[in-house]
């Protein structure tokens, strides 16, 4: 029972940042709303608006990706993945989670906490005029999504070892998000 309670507490955490990244796709619509209006409307161009843009795009991007490895809408060979059993996909998700995802993960968090501490540490700003200040926030998305990532593959690998256990089939039954 404890591996299943900590599968759903890690499917939550993985749901909470897909709120988040919801939350920040309809500040990114407003955003480029009030841009698009200021430019053609007013004859008005903001750097730090057309920044904050591509900071929030990458930080859906970054942020969403957690929510599709718990949701299976990650990147795999479904023509092969789709006619197997529910252990033979628990097995194929369990390898790759292992083998490929989690060490990647930590890999680039590991080393990308060193790069945003950098861009803080030397006060990093936008290189255009009346861009935005303080560049390593968006610097520090990145291990902080990594880091988020390895927590759902994480959640994944229990997915996998509650399939293999016969405790629950959650997860394999149903296809992947389609969108």
């Amino acid at each position: 029972m404890f591996l299943i309670h900590l599968e759903r507490g890690i499917t939550r955490f993985s749901n909470f940042l897909g709120v988040i990244c919801t939350l920040m796709f309809i500040a990114l619509l407003f955003n480029v709303f009030y841009d698009v209006l200021m430019r053609y409307a007013f004859n008005n161009v903001s750097i730090a608006m057309q920044e904050l843009e591509w900071h929030l795009y990458s930080a859906i991007f970054l942020l969403g990706i957690p929510y599709g490895i718990q949701h299976g809408g990650h990147v795999r060979v479904d023509l092969i993945y789709e006619n197997l059993s529910i252990r033979g996909k628990a097995w194929t998700d369990l390898f790759g989670c292992i083998v490929f995802l989690i060490p990647f993960t930590l890999l680039v968090g590991y080393y990308g906490v060193g790069f945003a501490y950098e861009s803080y540490a030397l006060g990093e700003t936008s290189g255009d005029p009346g861009g935005l200040a303080h560049r390593w926030i968006i610097k520090g998305v990145i291990p902080l999504a990594f880091f988020c990532m390895t927590i759902s593959g994480i959640g994944m690998i229990l997915r996998c070892i509650n399939a293999l256990r016969g405790v629950s089939e959650e997860g394999f039954s149903h296809p992947p998000i389609q969108h």
